[in-house]
């Protein structure tokens, strides 16, 4: 095998079936078919659903995939998949399928984790992204802080005690009749509001590297319910600014708290929360300020996708790494662990 093997990546923890293929850090081709509509009329994802759209969406995406990317099946090197974590139903599509592809083609199967593939991702974009580095990965499932210390060696300095980042703007979008996902529509609503016009909390200020979105999504509702009985119109667009402004601030804080304790030169980003405009914004400023770099994926590579499943398969291939094909899939499966 080559130092840059040719890889089939599928991802499918969640949502949206991500394939791609991937010869080191280019790639050649990456496609991904989203559920938002099927989950939309739920207020948010559906776990049987989300494996059944799977099973739909797999094989002709692969198809398609290698077809655009003028990559013959029996060229590949290997074939990957996201081991974990996520919803088990989701995984064992993409595991199941990587899995038969790579026994049917006679080449390595590797599984991946999830997060470990976010880790991965800026890498595409930015060459001179290396360890150490601190790492902010939020999403719908996960908000974490990870001291990258080289690549396979990480440490977790500080995760969510009860909500994801994405999980409470799902869950806050819903209340407020905002839509889903929660994310890009508390963005779109309060593009217009002013984001200190509501000081929500921001919460566990002796934890400086562990959230708590939980407290938030009941001060939304404190607040929305005592206007709506007093009668007062309520100031959606100041609203949603303002929660967005609180659970960015309180990931941005964070994670700077640990650019601070580690010393490292660098900070990245991983995972669909990332795609927040106003996040990347005070990131960039914040990184600016105390002069470290700042390497964030395109949009499209902060959410899930199988390019970031296969550039993170050739690392473990590089070690010697591979699955075996009797092996299942760990939907509670921890970074490092």
């Amino acid at each position: 095998m080559t130092s840059e093997p040719l890889i089939l990546g599928f991802e499918t923890s969640c949502d949206e079936t991500g394939v791609a293929v991937v010869r080191g850090m280019t790639v050649l081709g990456n496609v991904l078919a989203t559920q938002v509509d099927e989950h939309a009329r739920f207020g948010g994802v559906v776990p049987e659903v989300a494996a059944r759209a799977h099973v739909e969406a797999i094989r002709s995406l692969a198809h398609r995939v290698l077809r655009d990317a003028g990559v013959h099946p029996m060229d590949l090197d290997a074939v990957a998949a996201t081991r974990g974590p996520g919803l088990a139903g989701a995984l064992m599509v993409g595991f199941s399928y990587g899995k038969a592809l790579a026994w049917a083609l006679d080449v390595p199967f590797v599984g991946v984790d999830h997060m470990e593939g976010h880790l991965f991702a800026p890498r595409f974009e930015h060459p001179g992204y290396e360890p150490p580095a601190v790492v902010l990965l939020a999403s719908g499932g996960h908000s974490q802080i990870v001291h990258l210390r080289g690549w396979g060696d990480y440490e977790m300095l500080g995760s969510t005690i009860d909500d994801a980042a994405g999980e409470a703007f799902d869950k806050i979008a819903r209340f407020l009749g905002l839509g889903f996902p929660g994310g890009p529509a508390i963005d779109r609503e309060g593009a217009s509001g002013n984001p200190a016009s509501i000081a929500f909390p921001r919460a566990l200020p002796d934890r400086p590297m562990d959230f708590s979105f939980s407290g938030l999504k009941t001060a939304v509702t404190t607040y929305v319910r005592a206007h709506h009985e007093a009668g007062d119109l309520l100031p959606m667009a100041d609203i949603a600014a303002s929660i967005q402004e609180a659970i960015v601030d309180a990931l941005v804080t964070k994670t700077m708290n640990a650019v601070t304790a580690t010393g490292v030169p660098a900070v990245a980003g991983g995972g669909g929360v990332l795609a927040n405009r106003r996040l990347r914004r005070r990131l960039a400023e914040e990184c600016a300020r105390v002069g470290v770099a700042l390497y964030l994926p395109s949009p499209v590579l902060c959410t899930d996708n199988g390019a970031m499943i296969a550039a993170a398969a050739a690392f473990r291939l590089s070690r010697g790494e591979v699955t075996p094909l009797d092996s299942e899939v760990e939907s509670s499966m921890r970074l490092g662990g």
